[in-house]
């Protein structure tokens, strides 16, 4: 699923909100909770316990940040039957932030066979997403 959300919210203002994934309980629609799972400031290797929801279905992912680089930060997702990637790209030009958001959900063992069945579902859930994140960095 990918989607493009453009606020008038500066890069690193929008960059410094995104890289603490407990976050997503404000922009992500899918969330229903995400507490941090260590202490100490946000750094490569931080984690999260997040809790969402999923066709009526709550599924809990250990989230690690994989990558935090000038504009760009990457989240990964895990447990026994899925491994989600979260990738943020945050762009700023003429006075508007671009984010260029990436998810990518990998099913494993017998959760592989629904995979070509969820698509549309997750589609959904990325048009969830956008007034919801836009919402959100327009607040901050």
């Amino acid at each position: 699923m990918h989607r493009t959300i453009t606020v008038r919210t500066p890069g690193q203002t929008v960059v410094d909100y995104l890289q603490d994934f407990a976050h997503a309980e404000e922009w992500d629609p899918g969330t229903v909770s995400c507490t941090r799972a260590d202490t100490g400031p946000v750094v490569v290797g931080s984690r999260w316990h997040n809790v969402s929801e999923f066709r009526g279905k709550k599924t809990e992912l250990t989230y690690r940040l994989e990558r935090l680089e000038p504009g760009r930060i990457v989240f990964v997702g895990s447990n026994k039957t899925a491994t989600s990637t979260d990738d943020l790209t945050v762009t700023e030009e003429d006075g508007t932030t671009s984010i260029s958001y990436h998810a990518t959900i990998t099913f494993h063992g017998l959760a592989k066979l629904a995979d070509p069945f969820l698509k549309r579902e997750f589609e959904k859930m990325g048009d969830a997403l956008v007034p919801t994140m836009r919402k959100a960095l327009e607040a901050l």
